[in-house]
């Protein structure tokens, strides 16, 4: 019994002492982004809680290339064929603005605008592309950044609400 015991009370300064450092790196990261380089290409509003610009997170296309790329192969029903999409996971550029809402209202360069639900992007590996088929994306092309959802890979995105949802010329996130 005083063997449990001693596993139990050394397991708990262990605990503490995790929390406490998890605390610690959360509270450390609070409005720690850093400044952009370059000229920004997307700025995230709202309930966030890491800013490099007043209340506002601003990413350069530096800041964007420096997260994990992934890349999604779908059609899409402006793209002739299977496009291949490179980008950021927008769970993770969230992630590094310290969203915290439950909704996303994506703006783009013309002021067209979609709400669109956080959850998407923890269910669906939905990206910030910034390239397709090897070439960096300019506004000509629906860039400088498109939210692209996997449409291929799940059934239950090929439809108009989900097509509403990517956004092109994205250039403002604003968290609800």
């Amino acid at each position: 019994m005083s063997l449990a015991f001693s596993r139990q009370k050394g397991l708990v300064p262990w605990i503490f002492a995790t929390m406490v450092v998890a605390v610690s790196s959360t509270v450390a990261s609070a409005g720690t982004l850093p400044q952009p380089d370059g000229r920004v290409v997307l700025t995230v509003t709202g309930s966030i809680t890491n800013t490099n610009d007043g209340g506002a997170a601003e990413f350069d296309m530096a800041m964007l290339e420096s997260l994990p790329t992934i890349t999604v192969e779908t059609t899409t029903p402006w793209t002739e064929g299977v496009t291949k999409f490179e980008g950021v996971l927008v769970r993770d550029v969230l992630a590094q603005a310290g969203a915290n809402g439950v909704l996303v209202n994506a703006v783009a360069l013309n002021d067209y605008r979609f709400e669109i639900p956080v959850s998407d992007f923890n269910k669906y590996p939905v990206i910030l592309a910034y390239k397709t088929d090897n070439k960096q994306l300019r506004i000509r092309d629906k860039g400088p950044l498109w939210i692209v959802y996997p449409l291929d890979g799940y059934e239950e995105l090929r439809n108009e609400q989900t097509h509403s949802k990517m956004v092109w010329q994205l250039r403002r996130l604003v968290i609800q």
